[in-house]
This record gives structure tokens, C-alpha cells and sequence, in this order.
């Protein structure tokens, strides 16, 4: 299973007036590192839209564990895997680091979406494309 890991700086701006990292800023990393394991296979999200024909692949469902909080200066490490696909739909589980310790692991669950040609301007699931598999089976 292919793992992307990405280092972030926690910069004065994250964080909130404890000195501690806002929490929806990690949603902001995790959602950065999920473009980025699509990268890593060849795909910058540009090219993602425009080779596959879709809108996006937005969250419909997000969720972490935060375990110990990161703060201003800090060097952090963020995981990222696809452990699990489905038809129009894929898991993503990220996991920061600081050192050896889990600092929070994030879940999110994405849907790959198209343009709803019934709906103008709406937007529907599309099956995920082979092609992906088989560039993430061979990453």
C-alpha cells in the first residue's frame, strides 16, 4: 500500500491564541496530503480534473483522534495511505507524527464526483477509473 509522508512546519498562523495548532487546520494538512498521494502517482489535481473529467473528490465524511497538540516551530510528519476503495468511493487515513509518537490520526471518506448532466450545475458520483488502480498497485 502506497504511504505518502509530507513535513509541515507548524507556522505562528495555525495556531490559536493557547499557542497550540487550531484544529481545523489539520483538516487543511490532511486535505493537502490527500492531493498529494494523487501526485505521487503521477497526478496533480489539475490533471486529475481535466484527464478524468471530474469536479473533485469531495469529503463526506471526516473525523480524527487528536492525541497530543502540536505547536508553533514544530516539525511534524503527516502519513498518508488509501486503504480502502470503492466503486465511486475511497478511504483516506492520515497519521501525524511528531518523532515516534501518533500525535492524530485523521479519516476522511471521499467520494470521486462528475458533473450531474440531468442537473445543471450539480454534481454526481462517477465509478473511479481503472487506470488509477493500477498506478497506485504499481506506486
Amino acid at each position: 500500500m502506497l504511504t505518502v509522508t509530507r513535513t509541515v512546519r507548524i507556522e505562528w498562523g495555525d495556531c490559536d491564541p493557547a499557542g497550540i495548532v487550531y484544529f481545523p487546520r489539520y483538516f487543511e494538512y490532511f486535505d493537502q496530503c490527500t492531493a498529494g498521494i494523487f501526485e505521487a502517482i503521477g497526478y496533480r489535481k489539475p490533471a486529475l480534473i481535466e484527464t478524468f473529467d471530474i469536479v473533485g473528490f469531495p469529503v463526506v465524511d471526516v473525523r480524527a483522534n487528536f492525541r497530543l497538540p502540536s505547536k508553533f516551530g514544530e516539525d511534524v510528519q503527516i502519513h498518508t495511505t488509501i486503504p480502502e476503495w470503492g466503486r465511486s468511493s475511497f478511504k483516506v487515513q492520515h497519521r501525524l507524527m511528531k518523532g515516534d509518537a501518533l500525535a492524530i490520526e485523521g479519516f476522511e471518506t471521499r467520494v470521486w464526483v462528475g458533473h450531474d448532466p440531468e442537473r445543471p450545475g450539480g454534481i454526481r458520483a462517477k465509478p473511479l477509473p481503472t487506470e488509477l488502480f493500477e498506478r497506485f498497485r504499481h506506486a
